[in-house]
């Protein structure tokens, strides 16, 4: 690994357990205010997950602590180091996943990871190239060109660039977006090994069952944090449970429910969901409604909310 200061670095190893801290952070594109004054810290050895919708500030976020943006307002330290004044110094202790594969598609893999071992001065990187081959699973592709690779494999193949200089930080954007269910388990598999290297992850997301994986989850809509603590926690957060029904005209009936009893309702293939205060008396009164309506309830469950019902419930809040 590169750094500036061993001294510092290993005092800070064994002391501090804050790796990155926000405060106040700010940032605009013309009018349009993709981050809006928003603090948080993460620990030494945590996978922590930024969720939220297209347009919630997430990649700007994750871009500005890279240095590959300066923020507008507010101050962001990693490993102890101000993003500003020591942008060098974070970046070569730190590796990057871009939302895009942005490798050369005509090099090979073991050309791709040769490259990036040169941009940050690993010299003997043989070895720590076949690791990561053997750990991505992709030595015996290792001669492909990147263009010919799936999407889960350029993936795979981006992270062992990220990987390459042993960073302290990974920064993920996205990793598994246009990925296949196989690939984007392996993904995860990967990612859970690294956790046990005492490598720090930061992750963002638009899938909420990733998040559920997760440390702890920050959830970001319009530029704010609206939520951020451990996936259980922000669940029981709300204090509600879900209600959800089965029925033989699920459209006929959420449009019912919706009209008659002012409850927002989701509608799921062949269920209905809703966030309830009282789920039993809410069910009561929803099958009356439907008997009354000649609609048939084939089954009702009660649970806790998922992330996904917790992050539609708070942004409706919002609104």
């Amino acid at each position: 690994m590169q750094f500036c200061n061993l001294a510092i670095f290993y005092s800070w190893n064994s002391i501090v357990s804050v790796i990155i801290n926000i405060e106040n952070f700010s940032k605009s594109y013309g009018e349009i205010k993709a981050v809006n004054n928003i603090s948080f810290s993460i620990n030494k050895g945590e996978m922590f997950g930024l969720v939220g919708p297209d347009g919630a500030g997430k990649t700007t976020t994750i871009r500005t602590l890279c240095g590959l943006l300066k923020p507008d307002s507010g101050n962001i330290s990693l490993l102890n180091y101000d993003i500003i004044k020591n942008k060098k110094d974070i970046q070569n202790n730190i590796g990057y996943l871009s939302q895009k594969f942005s490798l050369y598609e005509d090099l090979s893999i073991d050309e791709n990871i040769e490259f990036f071992a040169e941009i940050h001065n690993v010299k003997n990187y043989k070895e720590r190239r076949n690791e990561l081959l053997e750990f991505t699973r992709l030595i015996e592709f290792r001669n492909r060109q990147a263009g010919r690779l799936s999407g889960g494999m350029k993936q795979k193949l981006a992270l062992a660039c990220s990987l390459i200089h042993k960073p302290i930080i990974l920064f993920l954007d996205e990793p598994t977006t246009g990925v296949d269910p196989v690939s984007r388990r392996d993904f995860w598999k990967i990612l859970s090994n690294l956790l046990k290297e005492e490598i720090t992850i930061f992750m963002s997301t638009p899938y909420l069952d990733e998040a559920e994986r997760c440390n702890r989850v920050a959830m970001m809509n319009n530029g704010k944090l609206i939520a951020l603590d451990s996936p259980q926690n922000v669940k029981e957060s709300i204090n509600k449970k879900v209600l959800e029904i089965v029925c033989d005209d699920v459209r006929n009936a959420a449009k019912l429910i919706k009209d008659n009893l002012e409850i927002n309702v989701q509608l799921f293939g062949d269920r209905i969901n809703m966030i309830s205060d009282n789920a039993d008396a809410d069910y009561r009164n929803i099958a009356l409604l439907m008997n009354k309506n000649n609609i048939k309830i084939v089954d009702h469950r009660i649970n806790i909310p998922s992330l996904e019902n917790v992050f539609i419930h708070l942004v409706n809040n919002r609104n």
